[in-house]
């Protein structure tokens, strides 16, 4: 068989790719019996777990169109290029949080990359079973601060950096698909918008109806599609990282791009204030889960208070680099360089609770929902906890500038409760 052109593989067919492909077959053995299993969430993209008598890996490979939909909706199958792209990037500025891409197939839109064995799981899940992750704030408030300070202006000069927006540019498709379902269809009727009705039908109608909402959420779109600040993963929820008590893999960069670095703070602690307001649907007699929101409130803290403190530190570190933003010549003395710092940090923490606020919104009143309050099975009960998350959303997406620190956020969902 050929692979010379595009063909979506199964079972059978990717046993011969893998013979044929030694960058993979070293990693695994090349024998027949290979155990191959198809664990694709089914929305997007095949995705097998190969096992053989020396290895194991994953094979990741993308369709051009939306799998769960099927060819009615395209989707460019380019998208591979761009997550394998970004693996690799991000891979060398955060190793022990991204998983190693041993090879890239641009015509197959195919990769092939570590697997994250068991007991790895998806952190989604971890939330949802209630189980802490002592290392969690630790690990991805490093691979945010690694990933997003070293491909922005603060590192890069300014050629290098239009030379690598305008490459990522090339993913528009997903971009776009991102405008829409989270800046534009939560805010007007559209056909794919799905809330638990009939309880949150006023809800969805109120969002749809508030015109500071709207004023809002037009601002942070404009951000979205106009400011290219660093290379983002584009969708980083707690359903693209996977976790053990000691390891955390961020995974799936499919959608990633230039972008404004709040989108993917905000998306990650959006999801982990989702999963707060969902614990009340998980919480069962003998576990009221207290003391695990308790848990979920102090990593949204610890998260943005290290990644505040890291990213300052490698500016520090890297304030008289090849960086254009704030050149060396100019913000030459402490005093100076304090203040922009402050500035800088001040501004992406709004930006972050922003990016969060319109996650948060989008997965209650839009087309993609998620697990945490999906596996709540009463509607009614599921219901009040997306009632309160959402007020809470809509709230923080107006009045994200009062805030001064994460601290005060913290106090803020506190008080929802």
């Amino acid at each position: 068989m050929s692979f010379e052109e595009f063909t979506p593989l199964n079972e059978k067919s990717l046993v011969e790719y893998i013979k044929a492909t030694p960058a993979l077959s070293s990693k695994i053995g090349a024998d027949d019996d290979l155990v191959i299993k198809e664990v694709g969430d089914g929305n997007l993209n095949f995705v097998f777990i190969v096992v053989g008598s020396s290895g194991s890996l994953v094979i990741k490979q993308a369709l051009p169109y939306i799998r769960c939909i099927g060819e009615s909706w395209p989707m460019t199958k380019e998208r591979a290029y761009f997550e394998a792209t970004t693996l690799r990037k991000h891979g060398t500025l955060s190793p022990d949080h991204v998983p190693e891409v041993y090879h890239f197939d641009r015509t197959m839109a195919l990769i092939g990359m570590r697997y994250l064995e068991p007991p790895h799981i998806i952190l989604r899940k971890g939330l949802i079973a209630g189980v802490e992750y002592p290392f969690l704030a630790d690990h991805m408030s490093d691979y945010m601060a690694k990933t997003l300070f070293f491909t922005s202006l603060l590192y890069h000069d300014t050629t290098e950096h239009r030379r690598a927006v305008t490459e990522f540019c090339g993913n528009v498709e997903l971009c776009r698909l991102t405008e829409q379902v989270v800046f534009s269809d939560p805010y007007r009727v559209s056909t794919f918008n799905r809330w638990t009705s009939p309880y949150l039908d006023d809800d969805a109608k109120a969002v749809r109806e508030d015109n500071a909402l709207k004023l809002e959420i037009a601002e942070l779109k404009s951000m979205f599609c106009e400011r290219a600040q660093a290379l983002i993963h584009g969708d980083l929820h707690t359903g693209s990282v996977m976790v053990t008590q000691d390891s955390t893999q961020v995974i799936d960069p499919e959608f990633s791009f230039y972008g404004p670095m709040g989108f993917d703070i905000g998306a990650y602690l959006g999801n982990l204030i989702l999963a707060f307001f969902a614990q009340d649907g998980h919480a069962a007699q003998g576990n009221d889960r207290k003391e695990y929101k308790h848990w979920i409130l102090r990593t949204i803290e610890q998260t943005w208070d290290l990644f505040n403190k890291r990213f300052i530190a490698l500016w520090d570190q890297n304030k008289d680099g090849q960086g254009e933003a704030y050149l060396a010549d100019i913000y030459n003395n402490a005093e100076v360089l304090q203040l922009v710092q402050e500035n800088y940090m001040r501004n992406l923490l709004h930006d972050s609770l922003g990016f969060g606020a319109a996650k948060m919104i989008r997965r209650i009143v839009g087309v993609a929902h998620v697990e945490d309050f999906e596996s709540i099975e009463e509607d009614k009960r599921r219901a009040v906890c997306e009632r309160r998350a959402l007020e809470f959303g809509k709230m923080l997406l107006k009045e994200r500038r009062k805030f001064k620190c994460i601290g005060e956020v913290v106090s803020a969902i506190q008080q929802q409760i």
